[in-house]
């Protein structure tokens, strides 16, 4: 009872639920202007996504007369709550360890695709032009990225696994504490090519420039979202926000883990730190200064390149 009690606060409080919301607002709000600042522009204000969210929580939600009401409904819900699980998941080094007792590396593989499922499903529901090609370009975009993903997952669980005699570690904690004894694995020469094929697998899951695809609004009007509104929508970008917070905490945690000192607050306040430099790295950069792929470039692109990648490490892995 006492497990189930503290692991509902770490949904709802740290590191998942407020925690991890305001890191990824601020990250997003950081995000914007510094992307505006490479286009030399002045950009929007800090507390923009916040702003945003606010705004559309005091709109009214419009369901269309020919939408599937309750899975219109229900598909927002339920990205944000697979994301809200998924962040609790998160371990940051010296602070917490993550849900250890309840999951470990392949239940996020699961949980990760929430989201892009919701998306589909509010696509679906909404009986929109623009949402069914939202739908077919975002369920090719996660079959394009979930690949690497899968690959750069096992190849660190194997490396991990064959070190300790396990044969495939996925708990997160032990990944952790092997890299704490044995160097961090964005530095170690056979995971190179796994960590660069995590970075292109970033912008791909987030769904921002080159790979927004299903939502180019000058191409299909946001797709999938064109029929929300109100507090439905502002699901979507708190859903949105907190995947930002997973994917980039479970970057630092396979690949760059660590403390500064036994003091807990500085080893969260360098958490936060090392994701927002792999989010500047990954996506801002990436963001400001590329264009929108086809969805036929951006298929073979991940194809071609972070599958690839994801698969030397894991060859080299299992030949080592």
């Amino acid at each position: 009872m006492l497990d189930t009690i503290l692991a509902i606060l770490h949904m709802l409080i740290f590191p998942g639920g407020i925690f991890a919301l305001a890191v990824a607002l601020l990250f997003k709000g950081l995000d914007r202007r510094i992307a505006a600042r490479v286009q030399r522009r002045v950009g929007p204000p800090l507390i923009q996504p916040v702003l945003d969210i606010a705004k559309l929580l005091t709109k009214e939600t419009l369901i269309p007369k020919t939408a599937h009401r309750t899975a219109f409904i229900m598909a927002p819900v339920l990205g944000f709550t697979g994301m809200a699980v998924c962040a609790a998941f998160i371990p940051v080094s010296g602070v917490f360890d993550g849900l250890t007792n309840m999951g470990d590396l392949l239940v996020l593989f699961y949980l990760l695709p929430i989201p892009a499922i919701a998306l589909m499903l509010g696509a679906a529901a909404s009986s929109s032009t623009f949402g069914s090609v939202g739908f077919s370009r975002e369920m090719l975009m996660m079959l394009a990225y979930e690949v690497p993903l899968l690959a750069v997952m096992l190849a660190v669980a194997m490396l991990v696994g064959k070190s300790t005699g396990a044969g495939a570690e996925f708990s997160l904690a032990n990944i952790i504490a092997f890299q704490e004894s044995n160097g961090q694995l964005g530095f170690n020469p056979v995971m190179i090519p796994a960590m660069v094929a995590y970075l292109i697998f970033l912008p791909g899951t987030l769904g921002v420039v080159p790979f927004d695809i299903p939502e180019a609004e000058t191409e299909v009007l946001e797709g999938p979202l064109l029929e929300y509104g109100g507090p439905l929508l502002a699901l979507y970008h708190v859903g949105s926000a907190l995947k930002t917070f997973v994917v980039l905490g479970l970057g630092v945690a396979l690949f760059f883990p660590g403390t500064l000192c036994d003091f807990a607050p500085v080893n969260l306040v360098w958490f936060v730190v090392k994701c927002f430099l792999l989010m500047l790295v990954a996506v801002t950069v990436v963001r400001a200064s590329t264009g929108r792929f086809r969805i036929d470039q951006a298929f073979w692109f991940y194809v071609k390149f972070p599958t690839v990648l994801s698969l030397i490490s894991l060859v080299l892995v299992w030949w080592m």
